[in-house]
């Protein structure tokens, strides 16, 4: 219908702004949400996460990013730290993966425990440049202005809603966390109001076209957060975590072989398709997707190739790199 589709200005694209007027919204229920409770439950995130996660107060959160042991990346995951416990919103197929990877690294004497709540609870996402006033009209009003990942537990419709900052793309909007039983009346209640549902490919495109990397996509053991282009969700002046001594020496060392990178297509091309620069093999597509403006997509490319500007090849297909908004390439100065 209508209402679910993505128009892209492609002078727009490559600047990252995409023109949502309307509300839209957005069941993300398939991803999944995890609980860590117990007095030691902050200390196990911050030593489990790349960001810093023991001075956060309730009702803030942040993005944080599971590694392995040699820096390798498992999950962009958003943290939610509530008075009582520590809300996980991970990616989808990613929440008995990352409950049975934390569950490894806990020992009889910590206080923490990990619980899935995934089956629990509904998770929607309002998109939009109008979701303050859309919000506004059922009372809502302190969360609006707070930073990123800042939440709020309120009462929406009579339904005990919490409300984050954010969509988990890297534009305007909110996510509501809620009981999955009253998932249905509250979708109702907001659609009627107004929010306009949005279908899985338009969110997809937005995805892409925003650069938010995804697990066994963009996201896997063959590449680092750094790669990833996830700086704004590692802390390089926090202690000792999982895999932080690869992450601190590859930024040190200005190491990073690799980025991700938002690609224009001339057209659609399937994942894992090698991109050439003059003959040579320079970097692989993870993802890809046509739009009414044409084909987008996102992939890694060594970083001594080059990157925003350039024109690649891919096979017959020729592609534009540029940048996306969700995606950052700054080293750090650990000095400054």
């Amino acid at each position: 219908m209508r209402s679910a589709r993505l128009y892209i200005c492609l002078g727009n694209y490559q600047r990252g702004i995409l023109n949502i007027s309307a509300v839209k919204i957005y069941d993300r229920s398939y991803w999944g949400i995890l609980e860590l409770n117990g007095n030691d439950r902050s200390l196990f995130l911050h030593n489990q996460t790349t960001n810093q996660i023991n001075f956060l107060k309730p009702g803030q959160g942040c993005d944080v990013v599971f590694v392995n042991s040699t820096g390798r990346t498992l999950d962009l995951a958003t943290a939610y730290i509530t008075e009582e416990s520590i809300l996980i919103l991970v990616s989808p197929n990613r929440h008995k993966f990352l409950m049975d990877w934390m569950d490894r690294y806990i020992f009889p004497m910590d206080k923490v425990t990990v619980t899935d709540r995934s089956p629990e609870l509904a998770i929607f996402t309002l998109l939009g440049s109008g979701c303050r006033e859309f919000l506004e009209q059922f009372g809502i009003s302190n969360i609006l202005d707070q930073p990123e990942a800042s939440h709020e537990l309120v009462e929406l419709e009579g339904i005990q809603t919490r409300i984050a900052v954010g969509t988990g793309l890297g534009l305007t909007g909110y996510t509501l966390i809620l009981p999955i039983a009253k998932a249905s009346s509250l979708w109702r209640k907001l659609t009627e109001k107004g929010a306009s549902p949005m279908s899985d490919q338009t969110w997809e495109q937005l995805r892409i076209s925003q650069g938010r990397p995804m697990p066994d996509q963009e996201l896997t053991e063959d590449y680092n957060p750094l790669e990833a282009g996830l700086w704004r969700a590692i802390s390089f002046n926090k202690g000792c975590y999982i895999g932080q001594e690869t992450i601190a020496r590859l930024n040190t060392y200005k190491g990073v072989k690799q980025r991700l990178w938002g690609l224009q297509l001339s057209q659609s091309v399937e994942p894992l398709t090698p991109i050439f620069l003059e003959g040579e093999k320079i970097g692989i597509v993870t993802s890809c997707i046509e739009t009414l403006q044409g084909a987008i997509g996102l992939g890694y490319i060594r970083t001594k190739a080059g990157g925003e500007g350039m024109t690649v090849n891919l096979g017959d297909v020729t592609a534009k790199v540029i940048a996306v908004p969700f995606l950052s390439h700054d080293y750090y100065d650990p000095s400054s």
